[in-house]
């Protein structure tokens, strides 16, 4: 009997296989977080029969192979031998309201395969559909389904294989927060990411920054700094409603002529919130956007002054201590454009590095010509955290 071929995508794209049992809720994940399809939505679709692949360019070239449920992987007549050699993540989705004993030893059949034919394969399980149960009965679900897999897996002379698990919900931003642990793990550059950004935080007065995929609200890599999911989702709604205020405005043609003999505009947004942070979003590469909380602590601080102010003050007095606090924010801000503009032409030239076969010549690249990057500090001035060899430090431009 001739095998049969399963979709496989480019080699040169990172790949996650999506599995689990029929009805386990991987079709809806993937309209869901790839799709942006609303999760009401997803009650009105059907069950997937037969394996399918879809392509997303971001960072890297991102392949999402679904396979259902109901089918038979082992049999002779699929290649699944060449389907487990080419993937970098194994994704299983397990549904946790339903009887999960079948799914577990299906999982373990499913790792003990792969990973004799893949020995460097990632191994995540989705512990789905949470939104039904408990806080209690997550947390019971998820030890459970834990140790039985362990179990499994030691049965099976398993030892050291790592499994990660995530409890997930397409109700709410908990699917988006695993595929991006998921996929940050398919990211070479992820180290050298996650260095700029601390750099970034550093020196520019930001408490938390991300880099988003804009379309799937995936983030590709954050600061070393503890994820907070509210944090999270504030980052994530603000892109959708600075996409949102954008297509409200149509420009006239004179300032369409302009854009096209000259460059296309950038996406930039800034909001102030009730608690004195900013929200900044600026345009990256490839569909990116980096999504920053800043500190505001001139605002803080003039709220504070102003509190204290006593009865010999008078208006005037007020009144220059917030335009003291206003130019001070506005040149603080000044220099964190400057400083995401050098963080965006490293992106760019680390992308470009990453298309080369050489990997000789990316770590040759990395090595020249450090940018200059401005430290912000409370007052608004910056000083340089990397000097040439004149010191010499570029004026800013409002």
């Amino acid at each position: 009997m001739e095998a049969t071929l399963l979709p496989n995508p480019k080699d040169t794209n990172a790949t996650i296989l999506l599995m689990g049992l029929r009805r386990g809720g991987k079709s809806s994940i993937c309209k869901v977080v790839f799709h942006n399809m609303q999760p009401l939505d997803t009650l009105y679709l059907e069950s997937t029969s037969k394996p399918t692949t879809e392509q997303f360019s971001s960072l890297i070239d991102l392949s999402v192979m679904e396979l259902p449920g109901q089918l038979n992987y082992f049999e002779p007549n699929y290649d699944s031998e060449r389907l487990f050699s080419s993937i970098g993540a194994l994704v299983y989705v397990i549904d946790s309201q339903d009887e999960y004993l079948n799914a577990l030893t299906n999982l373990s059949m499913i790792i003990e395969f792969a990973y004799k034919v893949n020995p460097k394969i990632n191994i995540e399980v989705l512990i789905h559909k949470i939104d039904g149960l408990s806080e209690d009965y997550r947390i019971d679900a998820q030890r459970d389904i834990m140790q039985r897999t362990g179990d499994e897996l030691l049965d099976l002379g398993l030892e050291g294989v790592q499994v990660s698990f995530y409890l997930t919900s397409i109700f709410d931003h908990s699917i988006y927060e695993a595929f991006s642990r998921i996929v940050q793990k398919l990211i070479p550059e992820l180290p050298s990411l996650e260095n700029m950004l601390d750099n970034l935080v550093q020196h520019s007065s930001i408490d938390k920054v991300f880099l988003f995929d804009v379309n799937s609200k995936i983030y590709v890599a954050t600061d070393s700094s503890p994820v907070d999911i509210q944090t999270y989702e504030v980052c994530a709604e603000f892109i959708d409603i600075t996409i949102d205020l954008d297509d409200l405005y149509v420009e006239n043609e004179e300032s369409n002529r302009k854009q096209d003999s000259e460059s296309v505009k950038e996406l930039k947004s800034i909001s102030h919130l009730s608690s004195g942070s900013i929200l900044y979003l600026k345009q990256m590469i490839r569909g990116l956007a980096l999504v920053a909380i800043i500190r505001n602590d001139d605002i803080r601080n003039s709220v504070n002054n102003n509190n204290n102010i006593n009865s010999d003050f008078n208006d005037s007095n007020g009144e220059e201590l917030l335009s003291s606090s206003s130019s001070n924010q506005d040149k603080s801000l000044t220099i964190i454009d400057y400083n995401v503009n050098l963080f965006k032409q490293s992106l760019m030239r680390m992308w470009e590095n990453s298309r080369m076969v050489n990997q000789n010549d990316f770590s040759e690249n990395s090595q020249q010509g450090e940018p200059q990057i401005y430290n912000v500090e409370s007052n608004g001035a910056g000083t340089a955290l990397f000097k040439d060899n004149n010191s010499h430090v570029p004026p800013m431009h409002n």
